[in-house]
């Protein structure tokens, strides 16, 4: 599931960036330079979402970015993040009797090492 926040991005002095959320209080990141400032917002805003959705609470609605008050030295931007659904699914798979025998003979886990090998080619 999707969900997308406006961010108010502040430059500081030594042009490191602070970024808050105004319809998440307490939601605050920063970030050395802008790219950093961006990708520590995206890490915050899924932690946060994670962080209720594992505490059943209601996940705000946010807000239009046009109307986000914003002060000099000041912008808003949206940040996207993609909150995954973990949970486990079964499926049937096929693979030559060689793997899944050293898969037995290593003690490896064979769900584990199909998400490692698929996160490995995602990545």
């Amino acid at each position: 599931m999707d969900h997308i926040y406006p961010a108010v991005f502040c430059l500081n002095e030594d042009e490191s960036y602070t970024v808050t959320y105004p319809d998440l209080p307490g939601c605050i990141s920063e970030g050395k330079d802008l790219t950093n400032a961006i990708d520590m917002a995206q890490s915050a805003l899924l932690q946060w979402v994670e962080y209720l959705s594992s505490e059943k609470q209601e996940i705000p609605k946010a807000s239009e970015i046009k109307k986000i008050k914003i002060n000099e030295n000041e912008f808003a931007s949206l940040i996207r993040v993609m909150k995954r659904d973990e949970r486990a699914v079964k499926r049937t798979v096929s693979l030559p009797k060689w793997m899944d025998e050293k898969v037995s003979s290593e003690g490896w886990s064979l769900s584990r090492v199909l998400q490692d090998a698929i996160t490995q080619k995602i990545h």
